[in-house]
């Protein structure tokens, strides 16, 4: 399957170390697994320690600029003004907004509002108003780094069944963090989540999910949040993803925005909400890098 090294080899990793003392042992288990059925992470996307401390570099700039605008966000502000104030925040602390420009997207956070599921970009027409909801989607590169999360936020007045719809959501996030379990298959964390957000009474979006994230903006692997349990890519330590559920009042149907072909709807117009954090497999549990 792999390349058999000797001890004293430098380590496929790249750390730096001898592959003896680095991931000998992480390679009779990936045989073991790989002997069994099981569907097994490809090196390339195991991250070494440098690496995984520059993704947490990157990770803290992404956790500055969304404290950055949970403490401007307002009623009366368009959403062009949160592009405004993440693009310049990131820029300041020396990172480059990882969304701008990514396959033809035009700004540098995406703003997603009410029924928009995802994708939201930021316009001056888009007035944030009482009683909206709104996810400010954040993407980071720094030295060649990329972190990722997003966060709801609550405008003004917000009607209870609404406000739950986000606190359920939120919730969906430390349901699937308690699946993260090193060496278990990754279906497990969208399971989890899917059968929390129905028995709660909404229904999570099925085309789209989470994904692999650090050195490049979407990396293996795909992390599906209506998946069945015992199923996908084994969690290696050293894997880093995004658990990123978004969770809809109505019927997960969805459909994306003929003139954008960017921001994504809830088919029946009832709202939708998403939080994101990035976590980082380790050798006991998981680490959460980006929130």
């Amino acid at each position: 399957m792999f390349k058999r090294l000797k001890d004293n080899a430098p380590c496929w990793c790249k750390s730096g170390k001898c592959y003896g003392e680095c991931h000998k042992e992480y390679d009779k288990k990936i045989t073991e697994l790989k002997n069994a059925k099981k569907k097994i992470p490809p090196r390339k996307i195991i991250k070494n320690e440098e690496q995984i401390q520059g993704i947490r570099e990157s990770s803290k700039i992404n956790i500055a600029v969304l404290d950055y605008v949970a403490e401007h966000i307002r009623e009366g502000m368009t959403t062009e003004e949160i592009n405004t104030l993440v693009h310049e925040k990131t820029i300041e602390m020396g990172g480059i907004p990882a969304p701008l420009n990514y396959e033809g997207f035009p700004k540098s956070v995406c703003t997603s509002i009410g029924s928009q599921v995802c994708h939201g970009i930021p316009s001056t027409e888009d007035v944030l108003e009482n009683g909206d909801i709104i996810n400010v989607d954040v993407s980071t590169i720094y030295n060649g780094y990329f972190s990722d999360s997003s966060r709801m936020f609550l405008i003004g007045e917000v009607h209870p069944e609404v406000k739950r719809l986000v606190e359920v959501t939120r919730e969906c996030i430390n349901v699937g963090l308690k699946q993260v379990i090193p060496w278990t298959p990754i279906g497990n964390v969208g399971a989890a989540i899917n059968e929390f957000a129905m028995a709660n009474g909404y229904s999570v979006v099925r085309e789209i999910g989470g994904h692999g994230v650090g050195l490049e903006f979407h990396e293996d692997p795909y992390v599906s949040f209506v998946s069945k349990r015992d199923t996908g890519m084994i969690m290696a330590p050293g894997m880093v993803f995004t658990i990123e559920p978004m969770v809809n009042m109505g019927e997960p149907d969805i459909f994306i925005d003929a003139d954008n072909d960017w921001t994504v709807y809830t088919d029946d117009g009832l709202p939708s909400a998403q939080w994101e954090v990035t976590v980082l497999v380790t050798e006991d549990g998981y680490e959460i890098l980006t929130y």
